[in-house]
Protein backbone atom coordinates (compact mmCIF):
# COMPACT_ATOMS: atom_id res chain seq x y z
CA UNK A 1 0.00 0.00 0.00
CA UNK A 2 1.30 3.41 -1.31
CA UNK A 3 2.39 5.33 2.48
CA UNK A 4 0.87 8.52 1.44
CA UNK A 5 -2.58 6.41 1.17
CA UNK A 6 -2.18 4.89 4.38
CA UNK A 7 -1.93 8.22 6.45
CA UNK A 8 -4.78 9.25 4.98
CA UNK A 9 -6.50 6.32 6.23
CA UNK A 10 -4.65 6.67 9.92
CA UNK A 11 -6.05 10.92 9.64
CA UNK A 12 -9.19 9.24 8.61
CA UNK A 13 -9.46 6.96 11.68
CA UNK A 14 -8.81 9.26 14.24
CA UNK A 15 -11.22 12.06 12.05
CA UNK A 16 -13.56 9.72 12.95
CA UNK A 17 -13.19 8.87 16.55
CA UNK A 18 -12.27 12.46 17.32
CA UNK A 19 -15.28 14.29 20.37
CA UNK A 20 -14.56 18.09 20.10
CA UNK A 21 -14.19 19.22 23.62
CA UNK A 22 -12.82 16.50 24.81
CA UNK A 23 -9.34 17.89 24.49
CA UNK A 24 -6.22 16.03 26.15
CA UNK A 25 -6.04 14.35 22.49
CA UNK A 26 -2.15 15.49 22.37
CA UNK A 27 -1.38 14.41 26.38
CA UNK A 28 -2.62 11.00 25.21
CA UNK A 29 -0.38 10.68 22.15
CA UNK A 30 2.43 11.72 24.83
CA UNK A 31 2.56 15.15 24.06
CA UNK A 32 3.41 18.51 25.92
CA UNK A 33 2.72 21.60 24.33
CA UNK A 34 4.59 24.87 25.78
CA UNK A 35 5.03 28.71 24.95
CA UNK A 36 8.26 29.02 24.19
CA UNK A 37 10.34 32.37 25.44
CA UNK A 38 13.52 33.80 26.42
CA UNK A 39 14.19 35.00 29.90
CA UNK A 40 17.71 36.98 29.72
CA UNK A 41 20.23 33.90 28.24
CA UNK A 42 17.50 31.23 29.62
CA UNK A 43 15.23 29.72 26.84
CA UNK A 44 12.18 28.64 28.64
CA UNK A 45 8.78 26.79 28.26
CA UNK A 46 6.02 26.91 30.36
CA UNK A 47 2.60 24.81 29.62
CA UNK A 48 0.34 26.31 27.37
CA UNK A 49 -2.46 25.26 29.63
CA UNK A 50 -1.10 27.70 32.17
CA UNK A 51 -1.01 30.84 30.01
CA UNK A 52 -4.50 32.32 28.27
CA UNK A 53 -2.22 34.54 26.05
CA UNK A 54 0.88 36.54 25.04
CA UNK A 55 0.74 40.20 24.39
CA UNK A 56 3.51 43.49 23.93
CA UNK A 57 3.73 45.48 27.08
CA UNK A 58 0.85 47.80 28.04
CA UNK A 59 0.85 50.98 29.95
CA UNK A 60 0.73 49.95 33.67
CA UNK A 61 0.59 52.37 36.64
CA UNK A 62 3.27 51.63 39.55
CA UNK A 63 2.40 50.57 42.86
CA UNK A 64 3.69 52.44 45.76
CA UNK A 65 4.56 49.92 48.68
CA UNK A 66 5.40 46.80 46.44
CA UNK A 67 8.91 45.17 46.10
CA UNK A 68 10.97 46.35 42.22
CA UNK A 69 10.06 43.66 40.55
CA UNK A 70 6.10 44.62 40.74
CA UNK A 71 6.17 47.11 38.25
CA UNK A 72 2.53 47.87 38.15
CA UNK A 73 -1.30 47.91 37.54
CA UNK A 74 -2.40 47.42 34.07
CA UNK A 75 -6.19 47.60 32.36
CA UNK A 76 -6.25 44.63 29.75
CA UNK A 77 -9.51 44.26 28.49
CA UNK A 78 -11.23 45.44 31.37
CA UNK A 79 -9.22 43.20 33.28
CA UNK A 80 -6.84 44.12 36.28
CA UNK A 81 -3.22 42.68 35.80
CA UNK A 82 -0.65 42.90 38.23
CA UNK A 83 2.67 42.80 36.15
CA UNK A 84 5.42 41.18 37.22
CA UNK A 85 9.07 41.65 35.82
CA UNK A 86 9.92 37.83 35.97
CA UNK A 87 13.32 38.24 35.00
CA UNK A 88 13.90 40.49 37.72
CA UNK A 89 12.06 38.08 40.23
CA UNK A 90 14.10 34.96 39.03
CA UNK A 91 17.08 36.42 37.64
CA UNK A 92 17.69 39.69 39.55
CA UNK A 93 18.12 41.85 36.44
CA UNK A 94 15.88 44.19 35.12
CA UNK A 95 14.15 43.48 31.76
CA UNK A 96 14.77 45.65 29.43
CA UNK A 97 11.78 46.01 27.43
CA UNK A 98 12.31 46.45 23.66
CA UNK A 99 9.87 45.98 20.63
CA UNK A 100 10.20 42.22 21.28
CA UNK A 101 9.14 41.90 24.81
CA UNK A 102 6.24 39.98 26.20
CA UNK A 103 3.63 39.82 29.02
CA UNK A 104 2.74 36.40 29.48
CA UNK A 105 -1.21 36.32 30.99
CA UNK A 106 -1.91 33.52 32.99
CA UNK A 107 -4.14 33.28 36.64
CA UNK A 108 -2.37 33.25 40.12
CA UNK A 109 -5.48 32.47 42.90
CA UNK A 110 -8.36 33.44 39.83
CA UNK A 111 -6.70 36.75 39.67
CA UNK A 112 -4.65 37.87 36.15
CA UNK A 113 -0.58 37.92 36.50
CA UNK A 114 1.33 39.43 33.58
CA UNK A 115 4.83 38.00 33.56
CA UNK A 116 7.15 40.32 31.53
CA UNK A 117 9.85 38.28 28.91
CA UNK A 118 12.33 39.38 26.71
CA UNK A 119 10.49 37.44 23.83
CA UNK A 120 8.10 34.65 22.68
CA UNK A 121 8.52 32.48 20.03
CA UNK A 122 5.22 31.26 19.99
CA UNK A 123 3.87 27.62 20.85
CA UNK A 124 6.40 24.37 20.23
CA UNK A 125 5.03 20.80 21.18
CA UNK A 126 7.12 18.47 22.32
CA UNK A 127 7.35 14.41 22.82
CA UNK A 128 7.52 13.05 26.49
CA UNK A 129 10.31 11.18 25.79
CA UNK A 130 12.17 13.78 25.37
CA UNK A 131 12.10 15.28 28.79
CA UNK A 132 14.86 14.85 30.98
CA UNK A 133 15.58 16.23 34.13
CA UNK A 134 16.62 19.87 34.29
CA UNK A 135 20.08 19.40 35.51
CA UNK A 136 20.30 22.54 37.20
CA UNK A 137 22.58 23.26 40.13
CA UNK A 138 21.64 25.08 43.33
CA UNK A 139 22.63 28.03 42.35
CA UNK A 140 21.05 28.36 39.23
CA UNK A 141 18.45 31.28 39.88
CA UNK A 142 16.04 28.64 38.54
CA UNK A 143 16.70 26.12 40.82
CA UNK A 144 13.28 25.25 42.24
CA UNK A 145 11.24 26.59 39.36
CA UNK A 146 12.57 23.95 36.69
CA UNK A 147 12.13 20.87 37.14
CA UNK A 148 12.76 19.30 33.60
CA UNK A 149 14.47 20.13 30.52
CA UNK A 150 12.51 19.47 26.83
CA UNK A 151 14.66 18.92 23.74
CA UNK A 152 13.09 19.44 20.35
CA UNK A 153 15.50 18.70 17.57
CA UNK A 154 18.93 20.58 18.16
CA UNK A 155 17.40 22.84 20.63
CA UNK A 156 16.52 22.42 24.40
CA UNK A 157 13.68 24.46 26.62
CA UNK A 158 13.78 24.87 30.34
CA UNK A 159 10.31 24.16 31.52
CA UNK A 160 9.02 26.74 34.39
CA UNK A 161 6.26 25.50 36.66
CA UNK A 162 3.78 28.42 37.32
CA UNK A 163 1.80 26.45 39.68
CA UNK A 164 5.37 26.09 42.21
CA UNK A 165 6.01 29.89 41.45
CA UNK A 166 2.96 31.41 42.05
CA UNK A 167 3.08 29.20 45.42
CA UNK A 168 6.25 30.36 46.02
CA UNK A 169 6.34 32.82 49.32
CA UNK A 170 8.50 35.00 47.75
CA UNK A 171 6.61 34.94 44.94
CA UNK A 172 3.11 35.67 46.89
CA UNK A 173 5.01 38.39 49.38
CA UNK A 174 4.65 41.66 46.89
CA UNK A 175 4.95 43.99 49.96
CA UNK A 176 8.20 45.98 50.00
CA UNK A 177 9.47 45.83 53.40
Amino acid sequence: MNSAFAKLLEYQEKAATFEPGKGGSSQAMGEITGVIFTLGDHHLTCSVEQVHEFLPLPAYTPVPGTKTWILGLANVRGDLVTIVDLGWFLLGARTKVTVRSRLLLASLRGRPVGLLVDEVFGQRNFVETDAHPAGLGSSSPLHGYVMRQLRAGSESWQELDLDILFTTADFLNGAAM
